[in-house]
């Protein structure tokens, strides 16, 4: 089984921007209903607009996004993904520090629809 997650967005190219421009990722799909992100070839996120007829059961419109969600990537040249989103402008909720219990560094982001948005170096690298 391979995930393959996805979040509803207010603005899918906005979305997509933040991501690609944040955290590296590309576009594969493109446009205003849906998109899917790459990285290395590899679908790692989908992103499909708030309003879907084809997926009424995707988000109550009345709930805040995201809530009790964390969207997590390991990185393995975590300084550079680092500086990236610094570059990005990106929201940082925690700057970059040690998650003692994981024994790796992380940094955690809000994107423009409130979801958080974790990234850390591998696992056990500390």
């Amino acid at each position: 089984m391979i995930p393959q997650p996805m979040l509803t967005c207010r603005s899918v190219s906005e979305s997509s921007e933040w991501y690609q421009r944040t955290l590296g990722l590309t576009s594969a799909h493109g446009g205003d209903e849906y998109e899917m992100l790459m990285h290395d070839g590899a679908l790692v996120l989908q992103l499909h607009e708030l309003d879907a007829p084809e997926h009424p059961y995707l988000v109550d419109p009345n709930e805040a996004f995201g809530n009790g969600v964390a969207v997590w990537f390991e990185s393995t040249d975590y300084a550079a993904s680092v500086e990236r989103a610094r570059a990005a402008g990106a929201e940082f909720l925690e700057d970059d520090h040690v998650n003692p219990n994981a024994h790796h560094r992380e940094i955690w982001l809000r994107d423009p629809n409130g979801y958080v948005v974790v990234v850390s170096s591998p696992f056990g690298e500390l």
